[in-house]
């Protein structure tokens, strides 16, 4: 019995199969290996807001364009991200002080991860 793992469209098998004669059977199990775990956010300052900012969309963060206790107005970019080539800037949704920042250049992220927080004014 040999075990292969077995990558089709981007999805991970892992199978056994089983010598007879010389010659190879037809895979006995194909089940999708276990998904790899995700990388962990890194610490929080501590002072979490009550606004979060989150992912639009999938992407990798670009630049960290508001430090905590940088003060925003609506619309102000607050970290912005690098998402099918395109620099997106992910904005802050109203008036107010950045409490955290939940990234840092170069992570990638999903749609609804964690960037920052913030404090409303």
């Amino acid at each position: 019995m040999k075990n292969y793992t077995i990558t089709v469209n981007g999805k991970s098998y892992d199978v056994s199969v089983e010598e007879k004669g010389g010659s190879a059977s037809a895979p006995v199990a194909a089940a999708p290996a276990p998904a790899a775990p995700k990388a962990a956010a890194p610490a929080s300052n501590g002072t979490q807001g009550s606004l979060r900012i989150e992912a639009g969309a999938q992407g990798k963060v670009f630049k960290i364009a508001a430090a905590p206790g940088t003060k925003v107005k609506p619309g102000d970019p607050v970290v912005v991200l690098e998402v099918m080539k395109m620099e997106t800037p992910v904005v802050a949704p109203k008036a107010g002080t950045v409490a955290s920042i939940e990234c840092k250049e170069g992570d990638a992220v999903d749609t609804g991860d964690l960037l920052a927080t913030m404090n409303e004014d």
